[in-house]
C-alpha cells in the first residue's frame, strides 16, 4: 500500500495516535514551561496570563477580562495547535522516510516551520491583540521552536515508528 490513507489502514490506529497525541503533547508541555519560566522570569507574567495571551488568538481582548475560562481556553487551544503540527509531521513522514531517518535535523526544519507559520500567518490572521516583543524573545522562542519543539515532534514519531521488540 503506497498511500497514506492504505498505511494508516494497515497500521495499528493506536501507533499512529499514540504518536502524534504523545508528540503533540510532549511538544506543548515542553512550550509552556519555556513561556511560563521565561515570561515569569522576564516580565513577571504568571501561567495564567500566558494562557489568557494565547486564548486571545481566539477571543481577542475578552480573554484577558476572564482568567480562568479563558485560562482553560488557551491550554487547550496550545496542545490543540501542537497534536496538529504532530499529524503534519507524522503524515508527511509517510511519504518522506528521511523525516524519520534524519528526525533530528528535519524536525529542526520542522520546528522553524512551526515558528514561521505561528507568528507570520496564524496570529497576525487571530484575534490576537498585537504583542510587543524584544528581540531576546525572539531569539529565544525561535530557538526553543528549532532546538526542542520540532525536534520533539520529529523524535516522537520515529520512535514510535520503530517495531515494538527495539522500545
Amino acid at each position: 500500500m503506497n498511500t497514506l490513507a492504505g498505511h494508516l489502514a494497515s497500521s495499528s490506529p493506536r501507533r499512529y495516535l499514540a504518536a502524534i497525541l504523545s508528540g503533540g503533547m510532549i511538544a506543548g508541555a515542553i512550550d509552556l514551561v519555556f513561556a511560563f519560566t521565561y515570561h515569569g522570569v522576564v516580565s513577571g507574567a504568571v501561567p495564567t496570563q500566558i494562557l489568557q495571551a494565547i486564548a486571545s488568538g481566539l477571543m481577542g481582548t475578552d480573554a484577558f477580562a476572564s482568567a480562568f475560562p479563558a485560562a482553560a481556553v488557551g491550554f487547550v487551544a496550545h496542545f490543540v495547535i501542537l497534536i496538529i503540527a504532530a499529524a503534519m509531521y507524522y503524515a508527511a513522514s509517510r511519504r518522506l522516510s528521511f523525516l524519520r531517518t534524519h528526525a533530528y535535523l528535519s524536525g529542526m526544519a520542522f520546528g522553524i516551520a512551526i515558528y514561521c507559520t505561528m507568528n507570520y500567518i496564524i496570529v497576525p490572521l487571530s484575534a490576537a491583540p498585537a504583542f510587543k516583543w524584544s528581540l531576546p524573545q525572539v531569539i529565544s522562542d525561535f530557538s526553543v521552536h528549532m532546538l526542542v519543539l520540532g525536534p520533539a515532534i520529529a523524535l516522537t514519531i520515529r520512535y514510535f515508528d520503530r517495531p515494538a521488540m527495539s522500545r
